[in-house]
C-alpha cells in the first residue's frame, strides 16, 4: 500500500425532497432520492506515522478543528484506536451551502479512504454509523449507491435510476440549512410516497418555496432553467438542476445560459467511486 491516496468526493443531487414529519427531538423526517454526479471535490491523503491529523490547506473562514475532514479522521482514530495519522489536502470545487453535499461527501471520502490507507477493514455499516455522527448526509456517501432515503436521511434502500445528464446552476448564494428547516412556513406534513411512485414521476422539493422566498437569486436561476424542462432545487439549496437523457441536450442548456450564471454539467453515477473501499 502506497502512503498516498488521491480520491474523489462526488456531488449529490436530491432528485426530490419531502418533509414528512418531525421527531420529538426536533429533527425533521424526510424522504428523498440521492444520486451521485461525476463532478466534485478531490482529496489527497498522505500517511503519517506520528498520529497527527492535519489539513494541508485549511478552508478560509473555517476553524480547522471544526473542519469536517479533520473531524472525520479523528473520529475514526478514536473509534479504532489507530495510531497512524494523515495530512489531508482538499481541492474544493463544490460550493458551500449549495445543496450538493460537498462537506458531507468530503467527510465520507475521508472515512472510506482512511479505512483503506490505515488498513482498518471496517465494514460499510460501521462507517455509515460513524458518518451519521458527522452529519445526516454523510451515510449515503458511504452507502455508495443511488438510494431512496427515509428517517433523517440515514435509512437507505438501493434504487435503480435511468441514465441521465444534469445541467446544474450555482447561484452565488450561501443557504444555511438550519435557517430553512426553521422557517415557520416550511411544509412538514407531506404524505409519504413509495419508490414506485417516485419512479412514475411523483416528487418535489418541500424546501424550494422557502429558499426561493428568502433568496430571490435562487428563484431567478430556477425560473430560467425551467424553460428547458422539469427543474428543481437540490437539498436546502442554493443549486438547481434539470435532467436530460443525452449529453448533447445538457450541453445545449449550458451553452445557452447567460455568462452571469455559474454552473456545470455532469453525468449521474449509480455507484460511488470508492464503493470498493468498504465491504
Amino acid at each position: 500500500m502506497s502512503g498516498v491516496l488521491v480520491c474523489p468526493a462526488p456531488a449529490k443531487l436530491n432528485l426530490f425532497l419531502h418533509v414528512v414529519g418531525r421527531r420529538p427531538d426536533g429533527y425533521h423526517l424526510l424522504q428523498s432520492v440521492f444520486r451521485f454526479l461525476d463532478y466534485g471535490d478531490e482529496l489527497r491523503f498522505s500517511l503519517r506515522a506520528d498520529g497527527a491529523v492535519t489539513r494541508a490547506n485549511p478552508l478560509p473562514g473555517v476553524d480547522p478543528e471544526q473542519d469536517l475532514t479533520v473531524r472525520a479522521a479523528r473520529l475514526l482514530q478514536r473509534e479504532t484506536g489507530c495510531a497512524l495519522g494523515v495530512d489531508i489536502h482538499l481541492e474544493k470545487r463544490l460550493p458551500m451551502g449549495g445543496g450538493l453535499g460537498g462537506g458531507s461527501s468530503d467527510a465520507a471520502t475521508v472515512l472510506l479512504a482512511l479505512n483503506r490507507l490505515w488498513e482498518l477493514k471496517l465494514p460499510r455499516a460501521e462507517l455509515e454509523r460513524l458518518g451519521l455522527q458527522l452529519g445526516a448526509d454523510v451515510p449515503v456517501f458511504v452507502y455508495g449507491r443511488s438510494a431512496f432515503a427515509e428517517g433523517v436521511g440515514e435509512v437507505l434502500q438501493p434504487v435503480d435510476l435511468p441514465p441521465a445528464w444534469y445541467a446544474v446552476l450555482v447561484p452565488p448564494v450561501h443557504v444555511p440549512t438550519p435557517e430553512i428547516f426553521g422557517d415557520r412556513e416550511l411544509t412538514r406534513n407531506t404524505i409519504p410516497i413509495t419508490i414506485a411512485a417516485f419512479l412514475t414521476g411523483m416528487g418535489h422539493n418541500d424546501l424550494e418555496p422557502v429558499v426561493c422566498r428568502r433568496h430571490p437569486q435562487v428563484a431567478e436561476y430556477l425560473e430560467w432553467l425551467k424553460g428547458f424542462g422539469d427543474a428543481r432545487m437540490t437539498g436546502s439549496g442554493a443549486c438547481v438542476f434539470a435532467a436530460f437523457a443525452t449529453r448533447d441536450e445538457a450541453e445545449a442548456v449550458m451553452a445557452a445560459k447567460p455568462d452571469s450564471m455559474g454552473g456545470f454539467m455532469a453525468q449521474g453515477m449509480d455507484r460511488h467511486p470508492l464503493y470498493d473501499f468498504a465491504d
